[in-house]
């Protein structure tokens, strides 16, 4: 299991904790990371104690082009933010102190996430910690605080990630789903990364085998929205370091095989004043702010679809009866809608269940805030809640395709209003790349169907 056979206390600390583990020689490296646009971390390894005497307390500096490329990492142009124009300069990575966690897994080190600003020290206004973060604020301004929990699906399979694209065996062969009894090496593989996960600080609430082969579901306690995506950028982060090293690769592709797909359910609950939850009613019924934010969340989601499905593949999961929504629907526990209001008493709230786990947590999540807002502040009204079958009613079709939805989202005014022109500019730049690269490269399946016929 190579370096998880040496694990280490992990979890978050604070500066002055670095400081002493880095004086005792227990930390070696800190890893200053900033979330990309798809999501993931990047950034760079600096010895640690280097770090605690210049970084610590002030700001390091990393090339713009990691906040516009493409998931290949390609300088392509049409980013505002950075491009052959602009000289691709630096931007200012500031460290979040309240994120500095020790990896629990050896060689792994301290890891701290960063805020992007540009060369004035002012935030960049298309970083997705900073959209997040702008929509925590502008909910903020209307009295109103989001908690978040996320539910995230991933696929798990055999081999490395050169060697399974063409093998894609599953590390489960059939439906597990809610399984107890599971195979050896199952169990073994969700013990380790659940043990890692809680050792790094990350609130896991439970994990499960899911419906498809090789499909493993991690749920987390509800927390701060901000935190929230924090945390489940350092969760992928922990499962594509630590899966290899089982001799098996984890994906979080939205459909990785034709009939599989990979979801990112943001559990959403609003509080007024820090402990006083709006959506609910004391009867267990939705508030009139609860309706506004469902009718926000059914209307206004359609318009920023490529914050939730930011890829072609993404929307490959969007079928008839697969458990994920083809309709911009709401219901009461209902699996078949996109907004589904579940729990009880004050724990009432939404579920919203269009991201795939491809997802950046941090622009899905900034997406539902706006969303919230755009029903509350124009106080719309949900249409019929959902009783029975949501794929079968003649509810507005939400986009099947990529560029539908690219569309929808760069020619919205109400995107506009709620992010920012520069906001919508810049990922609707980013998903068009994706429409593009779909439609000009040649892919297996035009191979498995035309080689040997045409």
């Amino acid at each position: 299991m190579g370096p998880l056979s040496q694990k280490i206390p992990g979890g978050l600390i604070t500066a002055d904790e670095l400081r002493a583990a880095v004086a005792d020689g227990e930390v070696e490296t800190v890893t200053l990371a900033v979330a990309d646009m798809q999501g993931r971390l990047v950034g760079k390894r600096h010895q640690a104690r280097g770090f605690v005497e210049r970084l610590l307390t002030g700001t390091a500096e990393a090339c713009a082009y990691l906040l516009a490329t493409d998931v290949e990492m390609r300088p392509l142009p049409g980013f505002g933010a950075a491009s052959w124009e602009t000289g691709y300069g630096d931007m200012r990575l500031v460290p979040d102190l309240g994120t500095l966690r020790r990896l629990p897994w050896h060689g792994g080190g301290a890891l701290v996430l960063a805020d992007a600003q540009d060369s004035h020290g002012q935030p960049l206004v298309t970083a997705p910690r900073q959209v997040l973060q702008d929509q925590i604020g502008r909910l903020a301004e209307l009295g109103l605080t989001a908690k978040v929990g996320l539910e995230t699906e991933f696929t798990v399979y055999r081999g490395s990630c050169e060697r399974v694209p063409h093998t894609m065996e599953p590390l489960t062969p059939r439906n597990l789903d809610y399984a107890l009894v599971q195979p050896l090496a199952v169990g073994e593989y969700l013990h380790e990364m659940e043990e890692l996960l809680t050792e790094g600080g990350l609130p896991v609430e439970a994990v499960k085998t899911e419906a498809a082969p090789g499909q493993v579901e991690i749920t987390f306690h509800y927390g701060e929205a901000l935190t929230a995506a924090d945390n489940h950028a350092v969760f992928k982060h922990t499962i594509k370091t630590v899966t290899p090293w089982t001799e098996n690769s984890a994906t979080f592709m939205a459909a990785p095989v034709t009939g599989v797909g990979n979801g990112m359910h943001i559990h959403l609950s609003l509080w007024r004043d820090g402990d006083r939850p709006v959506v609910p009613t004391e009867g267990g019924g939705l508030s009139a702010t609860g309706a506004h934010t469902v009718a926000g969340l059914v209307e206004g989601l359609p318009r920023l679809l490529p914050l939730l499905l930011p890829t072609a593949n993404s929307y490959k999961r969007l079928r008839p009866h697969s458990f994920a929504p083809t309709r911009a629907t709401w219901g009461w526990d209902n699996r078949t809608c996109a907004v589904r209001v579940t729990g009880h008493g004050s724990g009432l709230h939404l579920e919203i269940r269009l991201a795939g786990a491809d997802a950046n947590p941090y622009l899905a999540i900034a997406a539902v805030l706006a969303a919230c807002r755009f029903g509350i502040t124009r106080e719309l009204q949900p249409p019929s809640a959902i009783t029975g079958n949501a794929y079968t009613t003649d509810s507005p079709a939400l986009a099947s395709t990529i560029q539908p939805a690219v569309d929808a989202f760069r020619d919205s005014a109400t995107a506009a209003d709620l992010l920012g022109k520069e906001v919508v500019a810049h990922y609707a730049t980013a998903a068009q790349i994706e429409c593009d690269v779909a439609a000009t490269r040649v892919t297996d399946i035009e191979r498995d169907r035309g080689f040997h016929d045409a």
